[in-house]
């Protein structure tokens, strides 16, 4: 690691239900309020069923957005506007490359007050900025492991912001 360089900060929280995963999505969007600063990219990853889409819709809705929050599997993309924020669901399940992210328009998704979810980051390598937020979720049994990895300053600041309003792991 060069000098001068941090280990980008990490939290993680276990949900045994559905419930814990949307507090996990109220706390981001209450934290990102608190952080007032945009544009914020965070990623999610994760297997199929893992709760993505379902964190991903707590959050849309904790940022007041009423109505349906579907997944984007095959639209690729959803847009919102929410809590101040334009928000956009992005799902790379489909894609191969960053090239096809790129058609997609994503520079334009990341100007301004935005938020950018983005599912699947791992299927367009090389064509995102590094996340702000990097979600990891984990499934054991009926068990799931969300790990949150700020990977910058704005980033810092959410994951400190969403860590005092959530219970830690154990």
């Amino acid at each position: 690691m060069a000098s001068g360089t941090r280990a980008p900060a990490s939290w993680a929280l276990d949900a045994t239900d559905e419930h814990t995963t949307q507090s996990l999505g109220q706390a981001i969007a209450q934290s990102l309020a608190i952080i007032d600063c945009g544009p914020v990219l965070i990623t999610l990853s994760g297997a199929l069923g893992a709760g993505k889409t379902t964190l991903v819709r707590a959050i849309v809705g904790a940022l007041g957005h009423v109505g349906p929050v579907p997944s984007p599997s095959y639209t690729l993309l959803e847009q919102y506007e929410a809590g101040g924020w334009s928000v956009a669901h992005l799902d790379c399940y489909r894609l191969r490359d960053a090239i096809e992210l790129e058609n997609l328009g994503v520079r334009e998704l990341l100007a301004g007050r935005r938020l950018l979810l983005v599912e699947w980051p791992e299927n367009v390598a090389g064509g995102l900025p590094v996340a702000d937020l990097a979600i990891a979720i984990t499934v054991s049994g009926a068990s799931r492991r969300s790990e949150l990895h700020a990977r910058s300053q704005a980033g810092e600041a959410l994951l400190s912001a969403i860590a005092q309003r959530m219970p830690a792991a154990s």
